[in-house]
């Protein structure tokens, strides 16, 4: 089709209604995050025909990537949980296991209180729960009445255990007000984005409610998971950032001819009713810059934020109930900041910081130094150039409940304010002539799986669409925090479209 100098199609450069792309593929994926590729890559393995829709420019999700003073760098996920082995599989089998590294075993810091106090992280712990309550470590942070009150839960009769939902009011019951608010609130707001108290214990600690019974108290069970988690690092990167992971993925794809199309937004879902031998199922509409797309496919996968993928399941299933209870999805921004640094050298606050509520003078909830946490980028850091003290930092900013302080900022302003954070959570003097770059990220729609209730919400919602054969749905929203949730459960839902693919064509 002709097109005119703008680039623009001629009907809509002079206003008139465009006729929408049509193609047809076996399989259509409504989000291209790594949910979305990873299913898009197990069916096309078997030959089925894919198109992957994502509604950013680039995709990836919460896997991004920034460019910074000539570093690529991630934007969000910068690691990976080691439990169930399931994302080194898959590096492996993207030609990436070489690339595995593990981080600084330095650990991260606290800051709390009026004049941010600081000390490391107690490192025998879960979620902030202590291993050993009266440690040097756990009273540097609670002093000795906390200290002394969280031993009391050696002292409680088991039976009073019972079986715990709430994080936080195990740990209130249990340890009392100083290691809820001082150590396992800062974790739970920097790693879920939730108030501890609305979150599942199940879900973030698996196995403590058997662990705590079988050891007879809260510090005991938490202790017993502190051991067999020794045997190696819980999380792990990969040299060059994890966004290498979606490079790969989209690689993958275009090996085996599949489709991933950028910059449109899935506006509606619908069956087709199409009687054919193409046998197609599901009629997805994207909007584009010049013509709209829309893509009849055999089997719909939906891989897109909850906000997106329960409105299209709305549009497109009969008697779909959205459930209007649904937790709210959280606000949450990352800034990354490249700084020229000495006084960083010595990583002073070893790979990052949690942030206390009720820490003064501080906007962001935590700090990765992440120069200080994975080598490879420290080495990349100096190697861009600089006095050979280039460090990079990432401040994250957005609690559960609260307004998003960054909210109505511009660009210059955000930069002054994480520059003044990270100098604060650091304990050194940063100024603006230490800045050399600095890039923010916002992700507006994250929501945690690990709330009370949710696991209730989701076993629901997977039942209703387990009675409509030929279309899934996955994504953090119902696999789980974290790529360690999210890949397994991506490639169970593919499995299920590949083997009535495979019903199909027998």
């Amino acid at each position: 089709m002709s097109s005119d100098p703008a680039g623009l199609d001629p009907a809509a450069a002079a206003g008139e209604p465009v006729e929408p792309e049509q193609r047809r593929s076996d399989v259509v994926v409504v989000g291209g995050g790594v949910a979305g590729l990873v299913a898009a890559l197990e069916c096309a393995k078997i030959g089925l025909s894919v198109t992957v829709v994502e509604r950013q420019d680039e995709p990836g999700g919460c896997v991004g990537r920034i460019e910074l003073d000539g570093l690529s760098l991630d934007s969000g996920a910068e690691s990976f949980a080691t439990r169930n082995g399931s994302v080194a599989e898959l590096l492996e089998s993207l030609g990436l296991a070489d690339d595995i590294v593990t981080p600084n075993r330095a650990g991260a810091w606290l800051v709390w209180g009026p004049g941010l106090r600081a000390a490391p992280l107690p490192k025998t712990g879960v979620l902030g729960i202590p291993a050993n309550p009266l440690g040097d470590d756990v009273r540097a942070i609670i002093g000795w009445g906390g200290a002394i009150r969280a031993y009391a839960d050696r002292l409680m009769p088991i039976l009073r255990i019972g079986r715990a939902d709430s994080v936080g009011k195990l740990v209130r019951s249990r340890m009392g007000a100083a290691v809820l608010e001082r150590l396992v609130t800062p974790i739970s707001s920097g790693v879920y984005s939730a108030d501890p108290m609305d979150l599942d214990l199940d879900l973030v600690a698996p196995g403590l409610n058997a662990a705590m019974t079988r050891a007879g108290s809260l510090s005991g069970g938490v202790g017993e998971l502190v051991e067999t988690r020794r045997a190696g690092s819980a999380v792990l990167g990969l040299r060059g950032g994890m966004h290498r992971l979606v490079d790969a993925l989209r690689a993958e794809l275009a090996r085996f001819d599949a489709v991933v199309e950028t910059g449109r937004e899935v506006v509606e879902l619908e069956r087709s009713g199409a009687t054919d031998d193409a046998g197609s199922n599901w009629r997805v509409r994207a909007l584009g810059p010049e013509r709209d797309l829309v893509i009849d496919a055999r089997y719909a996968i939906l891989a897109a934020p909850a906000q997106t993928s329960r409105r299209l399941l709305g549009q497109a299933v009969e008697g779909w109930a959205d459930a209007s209870d649904w937790p709210s999805a959280a606000s949450v921004e990352i800034v990354t900041l490249v700084l020229d640094a000495p006084a960083l050298d010595a990583a002073p606050r070893g790979t990052g910081v949690l942030v206390a509520a009720d820490a003064e003078g501080v906007q962001a909830k935590a700090l990765t130094h992440s120069s200080a946490k994975w080598p490879w980028l420290a080495a990349a850091a100096n190697a861009s150039g600089g006095s050979g003290s280039r460090h990079v930092v990432r401040l994250s900013y957005g609690r559960a409940g609260a307004a998003n302080p960054l909210e109505g900022l511009d660009d210059e302003a955000v930069a002054r304010l994480a520059v003044a954070d990270a100098s604060a959570l650091l304990g050194v003097q940063l100024d603006a002539a230490a800045l050399v770059a600095s890039g923010r990220t916002a992700w507006r729609d994250a929501l945690s799986h690990a709330a009370l209730g949710q696991r209730a919400r989701v076993a629901e919602f997977e039942d209703a669409l387990a009675a409509e054969p030929g279309i899934e749905a996955t994504g953090s929203w119902v696999a789980g925090t974290g790529l360690a949730s999210v890949v397994p459960h991506a490639v169970e839902a593919a499995a299920r479209i590949r083997h009535l693919a495979v019903q199909e064509r027998q």
